[in-house]
């Protein structure tokens, strides 16, 4: 029954996604196998966070769209999520939850949330960043770089990453309880639940966003435009190809959040394990 209901639920999310055009045809397709699988294998504190992190994201790729519309013309990646960038965010998390169903142990949980604040983190910086009226700065030296550049950190921005990353720490807390996984019958060992929790949502959350824009900066692959010379994601720009300009050709934009993702889930294991 856990299995329909998951894709029932997983349909209607994606489905919906879909229309509003937050998801290709393809996104869909990995969004619905995805989200059964944290249902049917997992429970609602699985899917409620997944859930989370999508709506959110969704929401906020659509805000002030106008202001952004030019910066998606250097990503590789648009608001409009496939299937690549669907498995990216949460392919990580979904391995926890099959690892927790054959293997029951608490630290799948803390893998599970790190990851999953690390691309809440990411993705709501990318979204509120991209709004900044200051130029970001990299993330390798503190100086400023145009919008849009790789490895570029703004204060909005990170700012952002924080309150996604705590908000899923904060959701994994409520959803614990909510499910029975984690139980107190005094009000103090629950608020220390909640800042442990927290923390680890929002330490992980912000070790993944911050490996995100290192990586960015560092090793993944980046093109140079040959008419306006900025430096992007994408292999045409300016109706124009691209040239190679730094990084490793596989080191593309969904290896990063992968990559990233990994970190914070580690970082979020422990933490968890100490505390």
């Amino acid at each position: 029954m856990d299995w329909i209901i998951g894709a029932l639920c997983a349909l209607i999310v994606s489905g919906a996604a879909y229309k509003k055009k937050s998801l290709s045809l393809s996104g869909m397709l990995a969004a619905f196998v995805m989200g059964t699988v944290y249902y049917g294998a997992g429970n609602l504190f699985w899917f409620g966070i997944l859930l989370l992190f999508f709506v959110s994201s969704s929401i906020f790729s659509h805000f002030r769209g106008d202001r952004k519309a030019e910066l998606e013309k250097s990503y590789a990646k648009s608001g409009r999520r496939d299937a690549g960038q669907v498995l990216a965010n949460g392919g990580l998390g979904m391995l926890a939850c099959l690892g927790n169903l054959f293997w029951p142990d608490a630290a799948w949980a803390y893998i599970f949330v790190g990851t999953m604040a690390a691309v809440t983190a990411d993705t709501w910086a990318t979204e509120w960043g991209g709004l900044s009226k200051r130029e970001p700065r990299s993330i390798l030296n503190g100086r400023r770089v145009p919008p849009g550049t790789s490895g570029g950190v703004t204060l909005l921005g990170s700012a952002a990453a924080l309150a996604g990353a705590v908000c899923i720490g904060g959701a994994a807390w409520l959803l614990r309880m909510w499910t029975g996984d984690d139980a107190y019958s005094e009000v103090a060992p629950a608020l220390f639940a909640l800042v442990k929790w927290g923390l680890v949502g929002g330490i992980s959350g912000l070790v993944g966003a911050f490996a995100d824009s290192w990586l960015g900066a560092t090793v993944q692959d980046m093109q140079r435009c040959t008419v306006c010379g900025k430096e992007v994601e994408v292999a045409v720009h300016c109706n124009q190809a691209t040239v190679h300009l730094r990084g490793y050709r596989w080191m593309d934009n969904d290896m990063v959040n992968l990559l990233s993702s990994l970190a914070a889930g580690l970082t979020a294991w422990g933490i968890g394990m100490i505390g």
